[in-house]
């Protein structure tokens, strides 16, 4: 059969399985299955034990559930609540007023947890019934959460991050670090969009609040020193150089339980929950890493990275219409899969391709994890569309239109990053 005949079975198997509803996981263990079966000479039932014992054992993956945690005990925490406490006095000067609380709050927790749904949910939970109450248009209030809550997978420590950095053979530690600077630009894009539109429409604005003096605020801000202190310990810990993302996972899980212990909110309900929540979600993304190395190496066997990947050389497409192309092959393939499934997926086969382009590995983690950031808001599979329906009641297409003014800043932030690879390069570099 010829590679194209084989890569359509596979896909077309691909979907039939995944529409019967059987869990992506065991789909891609199921496709890979097929493939070892069909055009392969190794007998699949050794390939997939060597390979799932193999993914499931790796020492670099530990660092995921360790930060998962971390996010479910903080979820459970007074931390949201205490945030906007802290921020909002700081907020009211500027031209949108509490709307950026959306946009800082999501950058500040996105610190603390590696999760785009997580962070949406958390901070969902404390702006929006108080930006409601205080009159803020909600198709604002929504679409700038929305956009502001996939900092999560952007700004370390990131799950989507470590997934890639396991099935790219990156460095975790120097993707942490070249997220810094593109997490902190779309941020300030999303900001920018928020004073723009504030300009424009004043009258939707609501009134400041009274004013207070400098000194309240400095008071105000005690409430933002336990989340300051455990981002300085779990990232500073990494570039300083002083531990690993494992080890500073572990410490952000000690730090989360003080703070939690602190604040009083550590109660042996709220601990189980957190560790029944946190060994769910890494049970799914572990089943899905298992099912995709087996995947990749069943498409090593059969040949299609290699034969893809002289396929797009032939074609003579420069560096940036490579980027331009992957950009919208993640973004509808975005539409249908969930980030984690998109990376392992897709690693196996792009990165000979990549790397063949001459594209540095660290930018092009940050890329993918932009452009994954753009699959969680668009429909239908946008999970964060899904939390945020769960929040508002409101109709998934609603949510998906107010959310497209920040899907399109993440686009613009994309070609930033490829006219200066330097805002993801250059962190790391300092580091060697």
């Amino acid at each position: 059969m010829s590679d194209l005949a084989i890569t359509s079975l596979l896909v077309l198997s691909l979907f039939l399985i995944l529409g019967s509803g059987v869990w992506i996981g065991l789909t891609l263990s199921g496709v890979a299955w097929i493939g070892m079966q069909l055009f392969a000479s190794r007998p699949a039932g050794d390939a997939m034990a060597v390979t799932i014992w193999g993914s499931a054992s790796s020492w670099t993956l530990t660092a995921l559930p360790l930060f998962v945690w971390m996010g479910e005990i903080l979820f459970r925490t007074r931390l949201s609540e205490d945030m906007f406490k802290g921020l909002s006095p700081w907020l009211q000067a500027l031209p949108g007023r509490l709307l950026h609380t959306n946009v800082v709050g999501c950058t500040i927790f996105a610190a603390v947890s590696g999760s785009s749904a997580a962070t949406c949910a958390t901070i969902g939970k404390m702006t929006l019934p108080e930006l409601r109450r205080r009159g803020y248009p909600e198709h604002m209030t929504v679409g700038t959460l929305a956009g502001a809550s996939t900092l999560g997978l952007l700004i370390p420590p990131s799950i989507i991050m470590i997934v890639y950095g396991v099935a790219a053979e990156v460095s975790i530690s120097r993707l942490f670090i070249a997220g810094v600077l593109p997490g902190l630009l779309l941020g300030l894009l999303f900001s920018g969009y928020i004073v723009v539109w504030a300009l424009r429409n004043p009258h939707l604005v609501p009134a400041a609040d009274a004013k207070t003096t400098f000194r309240q605020k400095l008071a105000a801000s005690r409430s933002l020193i336990p989340v300051v202190l455990l981002i300085t310990a779990v990232l500073g810990s990494i570039y300083a150089g002083l531990a690993t993302a494992t080890e500073a996972a572990a410490l952000g899980v000690v730090g989360a339980l003080v703070i939690s212990a602190v604040q009083g909110s550590l109660s042996w309900g709220n601990f189980r929950d957190a560790l029944l929540g946190a060994t769910r979600l890494y049970c799914m993304i572990a089943l899905i890493l298992a099912g995709a190395a087996f995947l990749t190496l069943s498409m090593g066997y059969i040949g299609l990275p290699r034969h893809l990947a002289e396929w797009i050389g032939s074609l003579g497409l420069s560096q940036g219409q490579l980027v331009a192309a992957l950009a919208v092959f993640f973004i509808v393939l975005g539409c249908f899969l969930d980030g984690i499934s998109m990376v392992v997926l897709t690693m196996g086969v792009l990165m000979p391709t990549v790397q063949k382009a001459g594209i540095d590995p660290i930018w092009f983690g940050i890329f993918v994890v932009l452009v994954v950031e753009m699959a969680q808001i668009t429909p239908p599979v946008g999970f964060n569309l899904f939390v945020l329906q769960g929040m508002t009641g409101r109709e998934l297409p609603w949510i998906a239109k107010v959310a497209m003014p920040m899907f399109l800043l993440m686009c613009l932030a994309v070609a930033l990053l490829y006219v200066f690879p330097g805002l993801v390069t250059w962190l790391p570099q300092q580091m060697m």
